[in-house]
């Protein structure tokens, strides 16, 4: 038995960017910010000072107590933002994210071992930026998954050793809904992202029996899919047939993110599927709009689950941001988020059982 922490997008860059020890270059090309500092100007108004900089664990608030106690033995995150200095923008993009590579021990200080790549901000300073990204992660030590300098490396998996010889192996891959451009796709010879051109059963099957090839007895095979749009709560027929194909060909978590809130969790043939993991980091404080989401409310994900049993317990622990932090949510949105699983679950048959919110 292994327990996974897994959460969705960690945005480090823009705001997050400014506030940690080596903030980069803030000049944005957005329609309705000039500068990354404008995002830390709204999210002080909405919550009070930040007193920047601030040091590298700063972002993560209280989640590291609750990783300390709970001491998973695989992390893994969708990291949502370039690792440059580049400067050239992907052109006719709205929004680029980029953190300063100086900054990347923000991701060490919660003990990230594997970061997600397959997403649609990966790319946001070309293919320079992706490949000082993967540069830099892999010089500290951060596994990677779902991009890399050619279509092999892009679907190859990342493997975390557990304790014993078992190991998770994580495969990523992202879909065109998820706004990812078409010109992102890893080719053999052009750097890129995982991108499934469609989520049929056939394009299932191809990319679990691909990262199933270096399973081993034991390995606990987790596939982790950036799809869909930022804010809704219903699951596209297409992503439930895709995921249920994932698991028929032997994935044993699906780990689902792109919209900017958590949506519900289904238990297929035992396995956990999270439609939506939400936002994690990020420097949305201060903006309106979309408010029936509680967008500020972000949830740890701890995942019990053995390679030949499947899930035995799905814990959540509820988080709220504040000044570009995290902190433990009050007693009412911890409520909402249990009332919402449980409400998003039953079309899934999930029991309340299977999914426990943390008071």
């Amino acid at each position: 038995m292994a327990t996974l922490f897994l959460c969705g997008d960690v945005m480090t860059g823009r705001g997050i960017d400014q506030i940690l020890p080596h903030p980069g270059d803030p000049r944005l090309h957005e329609r309705w910010a000039r500068s990354a500092t404008r995002y830390v100007e709204l999210a002080e108004k909405a919550n009070g000072p930040i007193g920047a900089p601030r040091d590298f664990a700063y972002i993560w608030g209280d989640a590291l107590d609750e990783l300390e106690r709970r001491a998973p033995d695989a992390r893994i995150a969708n990291l949502e933002t370039a690792v440059t200095t580049c400067d050239e923008a992907w052109p006719d993009k709205a929004i680029h994210y980029r953190m300063h590579p100086r900054n990347v021990p923000c991701l060490a200080a919660a003990r990230i071992g594997c970061c997600v790549l397959a997403n649609n901000h990966v790319l946001d300073w070309g293919r320079p930026g992706l490949a000082e990204t993967l540069a830099v992660l892999h010089a500290d030590g951060i596994r990677t998954a779902g991009a890399g300098a050619e279509a092999r490396e892009a679907r190859s998996v990342a493997a975390i050793e557990l304790p014993g010889a078992a190991r998770v192996l994580v495969v990523a891959a992202a879909a065109q809904t998820s706004g990812v451009p078409r010109e992102w796709e890893a080719q053999p010879q052009r750097s890129g992202v995982n991108l499934v051109g469609d989520l049929s059963p056939a394009a299932a099957k191809a990319l679990a029996r691909s990262a199933a090839a270096s399973r081993k007895p034991g390995d606990i095979l987790l596939a982790s899919i950036h799809w869909g749009g930022n804010w809704g709560y219903e699951i596209a027929p297409a992503e439930r047939i895709f995921a249920h194909a994932l698991v028929d060909e032997g994935v044993d978590v699906v780990h689902g993110h792109s919209s900017h809130h958590a949506k519900g969790i289904e238990i297929y043939r035992g396995r956990p599927i999270l439609y939506g993991c939400g936002d994690f980091v990020n420097d949305y404080e201060g903006i309106d709009g979309e408010e029936q989401y509680r967008g500020d409310l972000r949830l740890m994900y701890f995942v019990d689950i053995d390679a030949r049993d499947g899930v035995a317990n799905i814990d959540v622990v509820t988080m709220r941001a504040r000044r570009m932090r995290l902190e433990r949510a009050p007693a009412e949105a911890t409520a909402w988020i249990a009332a919402m699983l449980r409400r998003e679950g039953r079309r899934f048959d999930t029991l309340p059982s299977q999914v426990r919110v943390a008071p």
